[in-house]
């Protein structure tokens, strides 16, 4: 004879929190990821970032440091109610993930240095890794962007936003921590 619990025992999910959870625990296996990559920066010997271009790597990391304020500001239209600022900033922020990542395109293709040497290999590594991530997040924001559009985020439901905000700043703050490494520390 089975026992059968009542419907009110039943455990209930909140599927917001599962969300941020699920979330979370994805950028804690990223960090791992990028963690090692970024040491991989420090532990091999003979790397000298004589030829990067400084002026360009400068340009696209304040570019992207821009795009987390209009997501920032995307976020917080919604949360506001305001859908035509949030879709604005959205677009902006697509915007400005696109330069950024057309920046490291065209220092790929400029760069003084190729993946066959010690610098070139972690180079080319640590920025195609991250700009597969941004590329990933411009089609985020852009599916986020698409259904606000369409009026289907209210202020007290719009999680597609905050989850896809939350990817953006991540990826922002890997960048923050890969640009002095590439850029200005010199091994």
């Amino acid at each position: 004879m089975a026992v059968h619990a009542p419907a009110e025992h039943a455990a209930h999910h909140n599927p917001l929190v599962l969300n941020r959870v699920g979330l979370w625990l994805f950028f804690f296996s990223e960090s791992v990821i990028f963690g090692l990559l970024l040491s991989s920066r420090f532990f091999l010997e003979g790397i000298h970032q004589d030829h990067v271009d400084q002026v360009l790597g400068l340009v696209i990391t304040i570019v992207l440091l821009l795009s987390s304020v209009t997501a920032f500001t995307a976020e917080t239209a919604m949360e506001k109610g305001n859908s035509k600022l949030c879709s604005q900033m959205l677009l902006l922020t697509i915007l400005l993930g696109i330069i950024f990542a057309g920046g490291v395109a065209y220092e790929w293709k400029t760069a003084h240095f190729t993946r066959e040497e010690v610098f070139g290999t972690v180079f080319f590594t640590m920025t195609g890794i991250h700009a597969s991530h941004v590329v990933s997040g411009i089609v985020f924001l852009a599916m986020a962007w698409n259904i606000a559009r369409k009026g289907r985020f209210t202020s007290k439901s719009h999680w597609g936003i905050s989850g896809t905000v939350m990817y953006w700043h991540f990826v922002d703050v890997v960048w923050v921590f890969f640009y002095p490494a590439l850029y200005l520390v010199d091994s």
